[in-house]
């Protein structure tokens, strides 16, 4: 049988399960699943192998109008998943009505590649509306298959990632077969770090907030990390430290649990927050913590 291998990129709004579905194709916790919107900053790759095939899955972050510099970065790593994408997913959720974006709307209903349109949290649904969800989304994306699903129960997940491995194309794989991502470990120190702030604080902060991980030694029965949680202001700083520091001992014990079992073995995390003035607006900064294509 001839080898199989692509590039499957999900699109679609904030907080309609990209990641779910992501991590419930992978098998692992890859990128983060909160119930804020914008949770995904960067586009990340989650590898899925098998005898005769290799998936590349790209977890985008959600569309939206851009108000800043990080988050016009972050429309890039969206547009490049138009670039190099062998089979489209674009997931939307029950009453949804449209994308957020016309522009990537179009580039949607003119693909030339198979599409797969994605219509989540059915389980929140009855029958009469997910057959009226189908027959508008049917009419807006007629070159769309569309599959009903729930990511986060699993219901036809299976389904769907069955017919990605019939629409794949005949390649070689691209990446090592025993590739899980092509992060680096200290990517998904940052990324669960940053999971644990999005869940605790409110409003504004969490957005305010970039994760640095400046050491990472592993030694045969303990891995050791110091991780930098940025924040734009003083007061954000204050914030995040909370009183007497048990706010950012919270973020930390829950982050060490989470890592332990991500890496398998006994985690050392030291946390500090420092102040790094307007990062989100600044071009050199923004390149510092990945945010460009360069």
């Amino acid at each position: 049988m001839a080898h199989k291998a692509g590039f499957v990129n999900i699109i679609g709004n904030p907080n309609v399960g990209k990641s779910t579905l992501m991590n419930a194709f992978v098998g692992e916790r890859l990128s983060i699943i909160t119930s804020k919107a914008q949770t995904t900053r960067h586009r990340i790759l989650g590898i899925v192998n098998g005898e005769d095939f290799q998936v590349i899955l790209s977890d985008t972050p959600g569309i939206i109008k851009p108000a800043y510099e990080l988050q016009e970065s972050m429309m890039d790593f969206v547009k490049s998943a138009f670039e190099d994408a062998d089979i489209l997913v674009y997931m939307v959720e029950i009453g949804e009505q449209e994308l957020k974006d016309e522009a990537f709307f179009r580039k949607i209903v003119h693909a030339e590649i198979p599409v797969l349109l994605l219509l989540n949290k059915i389980d929140k649904s009855n029958q009469e509306q997910l057959e009226e969800q189908v027959g508008l989304w049917k009419e807006k994306v007629p070159n769309a298959e569309i599959y009903p699903i729930s990511a986060l129960e699993g219901f036809n997940v299976s389904e769907v990632f069955s017919r990605i491995l019939e629409l794949l194309p005949e390649s070689p794989a691209f990446y090592p077969k025993d590739s899980l991502t092509d992060k680096p470990e200290r990517f998904f120190v940052n990324e669960i770090i940053r999971e644990k702030i999005l869940l605790h604080y409110k409003k504004e902060i969490p957005y305010a907030v970039e994760i640095e991980t400046e050491e990472f030694f592993e030694e045969e029965k303990i891995i050791r990390m110091r991780s930098i949680i940025m924040v734009e202001r003083d007061t954000q700083k204050g914030i995040i430290i909370g009183h007497k520091g048990n706010a950012l001992k919270r973020v930390g014990v829950e982050a060490r649990a989470d890592l332990e079992k991500f890496f398998g073995k006994q985690v050392h995390l030291e946390l500090y927050v420092k102040v790094n003035k307007n990062w989100r607006s600044n071009d050199r900064q923004l390149k510092r913590f990945g945010y460009s294509k360069d």
